[in-house]
């Protein structure tokens, strides 16, 4: 079995004959196969798959092979892929089979990765633990009695577990973060607009961002230069330049680095949490690095914040899921009212109709000044505020996570104590920064611990470059 180790080796080895990329493809074929039960997988595309690795290995031999050929990667089951099935994890698009590419696949494509297959998740990237998908929950790899977290946590336990070199997955409040933080992996959500929303099945569209998983800070580096950029059909996705991430990596710079003195004081924040936190913090100050505490007395505002808009946004995103152009339809469904009311109250899970109502109501006549635009006015004040510090630091410091994988149901009667979970990733989609959760040590429980690094927008360089030097 080949060892993977980063992608600057695995290009090596295919260079050499080492390995093949037909070769990694049939061996991670048969490991997901003997994996199966950790439901990481919805579909695997073994087809398609073998196809490309074949064509991999015939450019690789001309030398003509892209940057990350013979990379082996998955998607999360919102991201589109022609002529493939996409689900959200959900029932309401069942059997659905993507009319076109998302920009990610086609920039990965064109690169020769390999897509192996889609990724478990929250039915429409909703939910923190990934015990909301249509059809079963993940299990953590490292202990399969506990989540993976969510709502990527198909893409971030495929990664853990070995089933494939690198995922992809969305971040709308921590959906990244949170599950690398759960499984020890490297979890990038990319300043807002870095990265193409094309064909990503949308939930929130002004906090959603596509981003990578994988097993170190260097190959994210690699993955976000050839996913970032421009594109002609993604108007918020940003006309800035794409730096070298990865040649960035290393460089000998010190740094002034914020941590919000209101999360390590957080009474939610488990004791070995905020311990190997502040490890960290002594770690890099140790290096030369200037910590800086900070007050952010905005804390208790951010789920709310972050729950009224998002599911504002759900609201009006997911009414296009109807039952009448495609996926399911009920089969009580006689006239075209009972076809809107059956199709979508069959269709969708409890979660997704829980925050379509929440989303509806905010928007509705009598409570939109109430809550909406209320909410819109506190999203300001938390920009402001963030980045007053990052004007004033180059990076904000805190655990990606209040605590490690908790077990299945713990969590799951209590809407408001599961969406707490988001308390210190959601500030990054709030205002639109980059955020990153890198392994931080282990948990006495055996499970790892994640730190996060937001910096300024479009700084995803320098955050990268700090990330890297916490987990040397």
């Amino acid at each position: 079995m080949y060892s993977y180790s980063n992608i600057t080796t695995l290009r090596s080895d295919l260079e050499k004959g080492t390995v093949s990329a037909e070769g990694l493809t049939n061996e991670t074929l048969s490991l997901i196969e003997s994996k199966k039960h950790l439901n990481a997988f919805l579909e695997v595309f073994a087809d398609s798959a073998l196809a490309k690795a074949k064509e991999v290995d015939a450019k690789l031999k001309a030398g003509k092979a892209g940057r990350l050929a013979g990379l082996i990667v998955g998607l999360k089951d919102n991201i589109c892929y022609k002529g493939h099935k996409v689900s959200a994890s959900s029932r309401i698009l069942e059997g659905f089979e993507s009319l076109f590419s998302s920009t990610v696949v086609e920039r990965l494509l064109a690169e020769d990765a390999i897509i192996i297959g889609r990724l478990n998740c929250d039915e429409f990237a909703m939910g923190s633990s990934n015990e909301n998908s249509a059809f079963g929950p993940v299990l953590n790899p490292l202990n399969e009695k506990t989540v993976t977290g969510g709502s990527s946590g198909g893409s971030a336990a495929a990664v853990a577990a070995g089933l494939c070199h690198a995922s992809f997955g969305s971040d709308t409040g921590g959906s990244i973060r949170q599950p690398a933080s759960f499984t020890g992996t490297v979890g990038l959500k990319p300043t807002y607009g870095r990265v193409s929303r094309w064909g990503l099945i949308a939930y929130a569209s002004s906090f959603d961002q596509i981003g990578p998983i994988t097993h170190n800070v260097e190959d994210a580096a690699i993955l976000l230069e050839v996913i970032a950029g421009a594109d002609e059909y993604d108007t918020t996705a940003s006309q800035k330049p794409v730096p070298a991430y990865s040649k960035t990596l290393g460089e000998n710079k010190t740094y002034k680095i914020a941590y919000l003195k209101d999360c390590m004081d957080s009474e939610g924040l488990d004791p070995e949490v905020r311990k190997h936190t502040q490890a960290a913090l002594d770690k890099l100050a140790a290096a030369g690095h200037t910590i800086v505490p900070v007050d952010f007395p905005y804390l208790d505002y951010l789920v709310p914040t972050y729950y009224v808009l998002t599911t504002a946004e759900a609201s009006s995103n997911l009414s296009r899921f109807d039952g009448v152009h495609f996926g399911y339809r009920s089969k009580e469904a006689n006239d075209l009212e009972s076809t809107y009311k059956k199709s979508r109250s069959e269709g969708f899970g409890k979660e997704v109709k829980r925050r379509i109502m929440l989303g509806t109501f905010v928007l509705s006549a009598g409570y939109y000044d109430a809550y909406y635009s209320k909410a819109q006015k506190v999203r300001k004040l938390l920009r402001d505020k963030t980045m007053e510090i990052l004007n004033d630091c180059d990076f904000i410091v805190t655990p990606s996570t209040p605590g490690t994988a908790f077990e299945f149901g713990k969590n799951s009667a209590d809407p408001i104590k599961m969406y707490l979970e988001d308390i210190f990733t959601v500030q990054a989609n709030i205002v639109g920064v980059p955020a990153v959760s890198v392994p931080n040590g282990q948990h006495s429980n055996g499970l790892p611990i994640g730190l996060q690094i937001m910096a300024r927008p479009f700084d995803e360089a320098g955050m990268l470059n700090l990330a890297a030097k916490v987990i040397v």
